[in-house]
């Protein structure tokens, strides 16, 4: 509903523009182009360093057009898992203040990002303390482990009462035509946990503790495919954040991976972290080494 809210509302656009990074969630571009907003990409990942490609990135939303929709992930980008620092997100607010850029964050990973829920919220509210009027799509599909209840929020900053009310009556007759209603059960069980102090301390702890497993499978792999004998560079793989890892291997690679090893992972090179374990980890670093040894590993997008 957050896009069709954009794309029927903002003013003088008769197709509002919305930036997406490259690389992103691979069904943003479908659903954006679906409710009528035209897609286009900023910079975010630098195949050379493996890592966060800061200048591009806010050189693109500078050339921008002024009053541009702005996806941001607000932690653990998928799928690279590299962030912008705190000093960083202070910058890009800065420059967005100046182009009137609209704020449009994803957060599908809070938690996952750096252990500390509270903490991977940062970035976000940076943007609501700067006063941008946020615009905030969360999933709590993975953090929650309610992958099939597809449970998640819209939320719009409004900056009073009224505003609220119309904005909440347009969503309304977005939605009804859209879902109707949403699945009780996957938001029951979130505001049941988040609304209890004990659950919540439970969750954060339990929280921190799966990203915790999760790092540690990072360091497991490198060190298990140093092991098998590679002798790439797979720093990019632990400095990484996040449920996944953007290895830097083609689509051949993955290919090869899949039918010969019954390995599953995107074509981009993104593998999930939590489906690693201290059994076959070893395994899956024999595989990728098979398929990379003596061949490139550096990321495209």
């Amino acid at each position: 509903s957050a896009d069709t809210f954009f794309s029927k509302f903002l003013p003088d656009e008769e197709k509002p523009i919305i930036y997406i990074p490259t690389p992103t969630w691979g069904n943003h571009i479908a659903i954006f182009r679906e409710c009528g907003l035209e897609v286009r990409r900023y910079r975010y990942y630098d195949s050379s360093t493996n890592g966060l490609d800061y200048d591009g990135m806010v050189q693109d939303l500078k050339d921008a057009p002024d009053g541009s929709i702005i996806l941001l992930h607000a932690c653990a980008h998928n799928p690279t898992g590299c962030d912008p620092t705190l000093q960083q997100w202070k910058d890009i607010s800065d420059m967005m203040k100046e182009k009137s850029h609209h704020v449009f964050f994803d957060s599908a990973y809070q938690g996952f990002a750096s252990g500390d829920a509270e903490h991977d919220a940062e970035a976000l509210r940076l943007f609501v303390k700067e006063g941008h009027t946020v615009a905030l799509a969360q999933s709590f599909a993975k953090n929650f482990g309610l992958y099939g209840e597809r449970c998640g929020t819209f939320s719009l900053l409004c900056n009073n009462a009224d505003e609220r009310e119309k904005v909440m009556s347009q969503l309304k007759l977005i939605i009804r035509p859209m879902y109707s209603s949403p699945p009780i059960h996957g938001s029951s069980i979130v505001r049941t946990v988040l609304t209890d102090d004990e659950l919540r301390g439970q969750y954060y702890e339990e929280c921190s503790h799966m990203a915790g497993r999760i790092k540690q499978m990072r360091l497991l792999l490198v060190e298990k495919l140093k092991e098998a004998g590679s002798v790439h560079d797979w720093s990019h793989v632990t400095n990484q954040i996040g449920m996944f890892a953007f290895t830097g291997m083609n689509s051949d690679m993955c290919d090869e991976l899949t039918s010969e090893y019954a390995i599953f992972l995107t074509r981009d090179g993104r593998i999930s972290l939590a489906g690693l374990n201290d059994n076959n980890v070893e395994y899956v670093a024999k595989a990728i080494h098979s398929v990379t040894d003596g061949k490139s590993i550096t990321t495209s997008s």
